[in-house]
């Protein structure tokens, strides 16, 4: 298996130029499925803490570099929507969150905002002892006690030491949420209305904005946040 991906063939969420040149990176494996952008794009073309592969490798085996409060030395490991990025030495912290076109974007927070990381549940299943495990949008799953009232299209935000539930918010009418993917990727909104298709179709989703004049998606495109995954901490 090559160690290169065409840069002309990258999904729309990575953020590379595609005529620069022929290859860049190939994302390895792990979460986040073909949307995963690896370390390496991150540190070398968004960033510019490192200038090549090596410098890249260098830099993650000082353990100075978090995905969710772990200390990664991969550089193909791939970053996703709404991971937390820590760089420890320099006393940054990001949020990775989408930006215009689709495109992911890095978002500036706060130490204490890097401790917990959000997802967005799409699935939700009985597991054996009467729990209930969820399963995140980057592939992630949790187990939490039957009886809570969690649903598929909430959204949680979960502590990356401990893995505990720390927030929790609802896919409901008024919702304030975020579209990740087509042509509104990156916008914000309150839900206004939630279409209910007949059969196989997806729910369309009627998005308000006070600033702009609304959209409308699919179901599966909108993510429900809260205020501060806005960017206002930048």
């Amino acid at each position: 298996m090559s160690n290169h991906q065409k840069r002309l063939s990258v999904p729309d969420s990575w953020p590379v130029e595609r005529k620069t040149a022929t290859f860049t990176v190939k994302a390895g494996a792990g979460p986040h499925g073909e949307d995963g952008v690896p370390l390496l794009i991150v540190l070398r073309d968004v960033l510019g803490y490192a200038d090549n592969r090596k410098e890249a490798r260098y830099a993650l085996n000082e353990d100075n570099v978090l995905i969710n409060g772990k200390a990664i030395s991969d550089e193909e490991r791939p970053v996703g929507m709404f991971d937390i990025l820590a760089f420890t030495e320099r006393e940054e912290y990001y949020r990775v969150f989408p930006g215009e076109g689709g495109r992911l974007a890095l978002t500036a927070i706060d130490p204490d905002a890097a401790q917990s990381k959000l997802g967005k549940i799409v699935t939700k299943t009985h597991v054996s002892g009467g729990d209930v495990q969820l399963g995140l949008h980057d592939g992630e799953t949790l187990i939490v006690e039957d009886g809570q009232t969690y649903d598929g299209g909430d959204s949680i935000v979960v502590g990356n030491e401990d893995g505990d539930v720390v927030a929790h918010f609802e896919y409901e009418e008024g919702a304030l949420v975020t579209a990740v993917d087509g042509a509104h990727a990156g916008e914000v909104g309150e839900i206004e209305e939630i279409q209910v298709t007949p059969g196989s179709a997806q729910n369309n989703v009627i998005v308000s904005q006070d600033d702009g004049e609304g959209f409308e998606t699919v179901e599966e495109y909108v993510v429900v946040i809260d205020e501060n995954f806005t960017g206002d901490d930048e």
